[in-house]
């Protein structure tokens, strides 16, 4: 029987790139409506004439739609380039352009716009600066603290590996509300998924966060699905809660392209609704864990209920 061109297509691929496979089919508790509100495209306007990159439209959140709808971004620094090629992540990977001085300005200026009581400020890696732009962090805080400075700050970096200890000192000082760095994914897979980045070091980094200011939130994220077992993640669990991690987020790793590892199985609602029992019985302040749950996703009312939850705990710091 002749063929399609799409098939013809598919088969050219397959042969000429193995890891070249089509997509599976997601489940229904995983698919979200295109974005087309008022409220996305003027946050988008934002972003752009602010020359603002967001990790919400470079690793293609499936959430973007409704966030944006709500004017909630999360602004990636750095730029839009990574020095890494992590192999569930859709941002690009290359030679990044210089850092761009005005753009700690340009993000107090997008929080002032959209009016956000909360932000989440990331970044790209940046392996090739000297403090993997710690720098640009502190100053991001900076100015926030001057223009919204009503404005609650979570930052979630890299873990700056191989840089001085003093990038990290640097950027607790400036005092974020929350220090965000995600694990992504169990220590055996590590070496696929993660390549560039070190499961311990990642944990002694969360760990130093707390050490040098008890009063800051940590947190930390798992994606699922990419091949994990059960038990592992609940190890995970156990080291993120002997670095003092205060909150856990836990959600669906989806393969951006055909390119990026692929999901070897949609989690669904009910085992993540017996991971955050777990975990909450392990003593986090809080857990977020859902398919479509994101590091950013509710951050602003996350950051809420986290605080409320310290505030009911006498003893921890404040």
């Amino acid at each position: 029987m002749a063929r399609s061109p799409a098939h013809r297509y598919l088969a050219a691929m397959s042969e000429a790139d193995p890891i070249r496979v089509p997509r599976q089919r997601k489940p229904d508790w995983i698919r979200v409506k295109a974005p087309t509100s008022a409220g996305f495209a003027e946050t988008k306007r934002l972003m752009r004439s602010l020359n603002l990159a967001t990790v919400c439209e470079e690793a293609a959140c499936p959430n973007i739609g409704e966030c944006w709808t709500k004017k909630h971004a999360t602004v990636m620094i750095l730029g839009d380039t990574c020095t890494r090629a992590c192999a569930f992540c859709n941002v690009r990977t290359g030679m990044p352009r210089p850092v761009d001085p005005l753009e700690p300005e340009h993000v107090a200026t997008a929080a002032a716009e959209l009016g956000l009581s909360h932000i989440v400020v990331t970044s790209v890696d940046r392996d090739d600066l000297p403090d993997g732009g710690a720098r640009q962090f502190v100053r991001v805080i900076e100015a926030l603290r001057r223009t919204t400075p009503s404005t609650t700050i979570e930052i979630l970096t890299p873990d700056f590996r191989n840089k001085p200890e003093s990038a990290v000192e640097a950027i607790v000082a400036a005092r974020p509300d929350v220090y965000n760095h995600n694990l992504e994914t169990v220590p055996r897979l590590y070496p696929t998924i993660r390549p560039g980045a070190r499961y311990y070091a990642s944990l002694r980094l969360l760990e130093s966060v707390k050490r040098q200011d008890p009063t800051i939130f940590t947190k930390s994220g798992l994606m699922v699905g990419l091949g994990e077992e059960r038990l592992e993640v609940h190890q995970v669990m156990d080291d993120m809660r002997s670095a003092d991690v205060d909150f856990l987020t836990m959600g669906q790793y989806l393969q951006p392209t055909p390119r990026h590892a692929r999901v070897e199985e949609f989690v669904t609602p009910a085992a993540f609704s017996a991971y955050a029992a777990i975990a909450r019985a392990k003593g986090f302040l809080l857990v977020a864990a859902s398919p479509l749950t994101r590091s950013s996703y509710h951050a602003g009312d996350d950051f809420a209920k986290m605080k409320a939850a310290r505030e009911a705990k006498p003893g921890i710091g404040r």
